[in-house]
């Protein structure tokens, strides 16, 4: 693999040479920036000692955020149609009740 596809990343004072896809590579940086700031965040707590129980910690809160975060997308998206389908359903009401309607 050629050096133009690789990047370098520092995570926590340590640097992370990663192959990636020119395309991904914005992509990359910001992930290990968002990471680096989990893992300072935790770090910074002092409930957490170690570099390996920082790392597992900061991807359990990670994990958790996203798991919440597509539950919640699955609850509107159940919500929505449920709503189109209510709507549906109006329309088609309406139009069983105007004959006028269904002609034009």
């Amino acid at each position: 693999m050629t050096q133009s596809n690789t990047v370098t990343v520092q995570i926590l004072d340590k640097e992370y040479c990663i192959a990636c896809p020119a395309d991904e590579r914005a992509n990359l940086e910001s992930a290990a920036r968002y990471l680096d700031g989990k893992m300072r965040e935790i770090r910074s707590s002092g409930k957490v000692i170690g570099a390996d129980r920082i790392a597992v910690m900061a991807a359990l809160n990670i994990t958790h955020d996203l798991l919440h975060k597509q539950q919640r997308l699955d609850q509107e998206a159940t919500s929505t149609r449920e709503r189109v389908r209510d709507l549906l359903e109006r329309v088609d009401h309406a139009l069983a009740a105007d004959p006028d309607i269904r002609q034009a």
